[in-house]
């Protein structure tokens, strides 16, 4: 794996090229982010930045911490997704429902670059912290604010998961068999995408601020996240009158692109609606001729015949074993594969090789594996530095007493008085 320096390397002068401490440098070092709300969108948002080298301080609730820890498998009563999810985080605690937490806040906010929020909106103005009061203490601070149906608008105020925005993003209506009801994606999507959303948002402010000096609030809706990634949805219905259903593996239109049984009764993917690939997978089959049959030589063609052609595809793959198709479509330039479990995950040496998974330690568990760093940077690659704090927490002494230079004294009183 990468491992974080706690400090830039010392120039070595007997080494050339990318020998200097400014080599070493991750690409967020020196943003602090503060990071508030609870399970997926933020948080990962939060986890994004800080793979690149940001400070990210986690804020939980002294008396509620975030559901996360708690979710997912676990093993010795160690939920395994919290170790993910906040790798790289500081943890501290802070009640913001008290008029005395708040300040406390405002005083971090004036030592920070950017403020991680996916409450329901609505709710920081309920606690006297609008985006507009905290630019006041801070003009430079961007303030990320992720939700189910944004900050504005007849529904901004609504619950929203991810779920819903899945839903109403229209990805669910797509997603699964025409004979069925609408499914979901095996993960949380919808969070997923806002959080990717949110950090691309995120870093165009940040590059935005060289240049004006100024902060701003980046409005991530999780249905809009969903929206974004629709492809045609929308012009196929207005212009073409079309409404896109379920088609369960393929895309309509898109040939041959599907799985395909095999012989030794698996699935492998065959991608090859390129005409030129098209041509090669058909060679690759021995059945060159089916590349200038009028029915599929063309991609409006393929698509209007594609329950024929993948018919065609299966019967080939059935006389085979999955490695011998693949063998086949490699040497001819076909886009092919498994469909991998994580059994499949761990044991391919292509994640091994690019370091998709890694191990870190934790103090309960030991050697900890999870999702490496994506993406690759050639000069500045990011890393995990260690899991997610163990404990709620953590760092209010390190985090209060260096930040904002809080006395033992203070922190205990604070913490009598359960603001933190």
């Amino acid at each position: 794996m990468v491992h974080f320096q706690e400090k830039p390397l010392e120039a070595d002068s007997t080494q050339e090229g990318n020998s200097s401490a400014e080599e070493h440098k991750l690409p967020l070092e020196g943003i602090r982010v503060l990071e508030l709300g609870t399970l997926l969108a933020g948080p990962f948002t939060g986890r994004l930045l800080g793979d690149f080298g940001a400070e990210v301080i986690k804020i939980e609730a002294p008396d509620v911490s975030d559901p996360l820890r708690n979710w997912g498998k676990s093993k010795e009563g160690v939920g395994l997704w919290w170790p993910i999810q906040s790798r790289n985080k500081k943890s501290i605690t802070l009640n913001l429902r008290t008029p005395e937490g708040q300040e406390i806040l405002k005083e971090l906010v004036a030592e920070a670059d950017i403020l991680i929020e996916n409450f329901r909106p609505g709710t920081f103005e309920k606690w006297g912290l609008s985006y507009e009061s905290l630019s006041e203490i801070n003009p430079k601070l961007i303030m990320t604010r992720t939700s189910g149906f944004g900050q504005t608008g007849p529904y901004h105020k609504k619950a929203g998961f991810g779920s819903v925005g899945e839903a109403m993003g229209g990805i669910r209506y797509v997603t699964g068999f025409e004979d069925r009801a609408p499914s979901r994606i095996g993960i949380s999507i919808g969070d997923t995408l806002a959080a990717l959303f949110a950090t691309i948002g995120t870093l165009v402010a940040l590059q935005e601020r060289h240049q004006s000096g100024k902060g701003q609030v980046v409005d991530t809706a999780i249905y809009e996240s969903v929206f974004a990634v629709m492809e045609s949805l929308i012009p196929d219905y207005l212009l073409a009158g079309y409404i896109r259903e379920r088609m369960g593996n393929v895309l309509p239109g898109v040939a041959p692109s599907n799985i395909y049984f095999t012989k030794d009764k698996t699935y492998v993917v065959i991608g090859a609606n390129a005409d030129g690939v098209f041509r090669r997978l058909c060679e690759a089959m021995g059945q060159p001729e089916l590349a200038e049959d009028g029915r599929y030589a063309t991609h409006l063609a393929r698509g209007e015949n594609q329950k024929q052609l993948d018919a065609l595809i299966e019967e080939w793959t059935k006389s085979l074993d999955s490695k011998e198709i693949l063998a086949l479509l490699e040497e001819h330039g076909v886009p092919s594969g498994l469909i991998y479990s994580a059994k499949d995950i761990v044991e391919d040496p292509h994640y091994a090789a690019r370091e998709m998974i890694i191990k870190t330690e934790h103090p309960t568990l030991g050697e900890f594996p999870m999702p490496g760093i994506v993406p690759k940077l050639s000069r500045t690659p990011g890393g995990v530095k260690h899991v997610g704090a163990e404990s709620v927490g953590k760092d209010n002494a390190a985090v209060y007493g260096k930040l904002l230079e809080y006395d033992e004294e203070k922190l205990e009183e604070l913490k009598q008085k359960n603001i933190i």
